[in-house]
């Protein structure tokens, strides 16, 4: 007889839950497979809004490009015939069509026909699908980098719901609006929307919605440490997926808990097993996937994992999975990303250790444009100043060093990090120093000194005054 793997009591096949500590049970998980994939959330979701809500099983979105080309192509002869014959074009069939293309990653035409159906939804003033098509709008500026673009169509369809009243169209755009401001690193707003939408959720009572409001939620929570309340979120939600049999979801969940013990840095090992757990599931259900699905699942396992095996000191193992990670990202990302600066970041510091330091600046640059593409300049900076570092101590080039110094300082004093300001002007101050240079040495010591007595650092400013003086003894 099997036995609930919670308290051991014996339980029958059928059971959704034990009759004894009322755990929710997962039923085999071939028939789970079998019975449908849920539609993927991911991470963070992005929400379409569809005329009739989304349908969970996830066929209607793994379609073959030929399959949307025929659906485009039935489209547009309806809307020809409707042009010969001088009648109304209906937008819901350009709102179709627009969907179809973005479905082939075709983000100009899918734009292009978004605008065309609003402009027929305006003029029948029909603001149900005019919001519709402000959200659709946001999401495509967003996936071109243009997020104040996206932010402003995320707004105009938010308040056009919210005078409808349709709070669970209401939820999915604050969603998307917490999604833009977490990925442009604005975690207030970002945790404000996903609470918000997290509130509502639970108001309304709808328990999917709250469910991958709080998974969207638990990404902020990260970088805010705030562990406790992820492992509660976390908990809740492995319970429900259990439940509902929804596999995706607890795919997702465990790889929330891999990343979750790893950033925690207590604990790799439990980090390591649910990462490859998750793995394990998903190739037990990778034929009832796209390889899109499946990349966008993989990325992060093989991210962490190579992370662990860097810490292990197997770098050979570190730099396959990071690799596999770095294809994964380029499987379902249409162009440049955040996600592939975190990758190209790891891979650059793998290479450093292995002393491959040509290669670690490569990666590092390539990194720098994709944080300048996405507006991440503190972060442009900061790379910056780890190629700097480079240059000066691997290759003993103080000029290169010097350039990206600089390049550096003008990120930060533009930002007005002044603490930073004050960190590179002294390290130059100290470059031009081994250089020779000493007036250019004490004028950027100087500098320096004016930084530090801004942040009341008396410390390294009286140390800067007492280096001054004794260079121009």
């Amino acid at each position: 007889m099997k036995t609930c793997p919670y308290c051991k009591f014996p339980i029958e096949e059928n059971w959704a839950y034990c009759r004894n500590c009322n755990k929710p049970l997962i039923t085999d998980l071939k028939d789970v497979i079998e019975g449908g994939v849920k539609f993927p959330y991911d991470e963070p979701e992005i929400y379409h809004l569809e005329i009739e809500e989304e349908n969970d099983n996830i066929d209607d979105f793994v379609i073959k490009d030929d399959e949307i080309d025929q659906k485009i192509k039935s489209i547009d002869e309806v809307l020809e015939s409707k042009e010969v014959l001088g009648d109304p074009i209906p937008g819901t069939l350009l709102l179709e069509k627009s969907s179809l293309y973005y479905k082939k990653r075709d983000l100009p035409k899918a734009l292009k026909n978004l605008e065309l159906a609003l402009k027929n939804f305006k003029e029948e003033n029909d603001m149900l699908n005019i919001a519709i098509c402000y959200n659709e709008m946001g999401i495509i500026q967003e996936d071109n980098g243009f997020f104040d673009q996206a932010i402003y169509n995320f707004n105009r369809a938010l308040e056009i719901l919210k005078e409808l009243n349709d709070n669970s169209k209401v939820i999915k755009v604050l969603n998307n609006l917490g999604n833009a401001y977490f990925t442009i690193k604005d975690l207030e707003q970002s945790y404000n929307y996903y609470q918000e939408a997290f509130q509502i959720s639970q108001k309304e009572d709808l328990i999917f919605d709250e469910i991958k409001s709080s998974s969207n939620l638990v990404e902020v929570l990260y970088l805010l440490n705030d562990y406790e309340r992820i492992k509660k979120i976390l908990a809740r939600n492995l319970e429900f997926f259990k439940e509902d049999e929804d596999i995706y979801g607890i795919i997702q969940t465990e790889i929330k808990y891999g990343k979750l013990y790893y950033v925690i840095g207590e604990d790799y090992d439990e980090s390591y097993q649910h990462l490859n757990e998750a793995l394990k599931l998903i190739n037990r259900i990778e034929e009832n996937i796209s390889v899109y699905i499946k990349a966008k699942l993989e990325w992060e396992c093989y991210l962490y994992l190579g992370k662990i095996y860097h810490l292990r000191d197997n770098s050979t193992k570190a730099e396959n999975l990071f690799v596999q990670s770095l294809e994964a990202v380029r499987i379902f990302e249409m162009s440049d990303s955040i996600k592939e600066s975190e990758i190209l970041e790891n891979l650059a510091e793998l290479y450093i250790s292995k002393g491959e330091v040509q290669k670690a600046i490569e990666y590092y640059d390539l990194a720098c444009e994709i944080f300048v593409k996405f507006g991440d300049n503190s972060k442009n900076a900061e790379f910056k100043i780890k190629i700097g570092g480079i240059y000066l101590e691997f290759e003993e080039n103080s000029l290169k060093a010097i350039n990206y110094f600089e390049e550096a300082l003008e990120i930060y004093d533009e930002l007005g990090y002044t603490k930073q300001c004050a960190l590179i002007l002294h390290k130059l101050g100290d470059i031009y120093l081994d250089r020779g240079r000493l007036e250019m040495a004490i004028s950027h010591f100087d500098e320096a000194r004016k930084y530090y007595n801004d942040i009341k650092d008396g410390y390294n400013a009286d140390l800067l005054t007492e280096k001054i003086k004794s260079l121009k003894s």
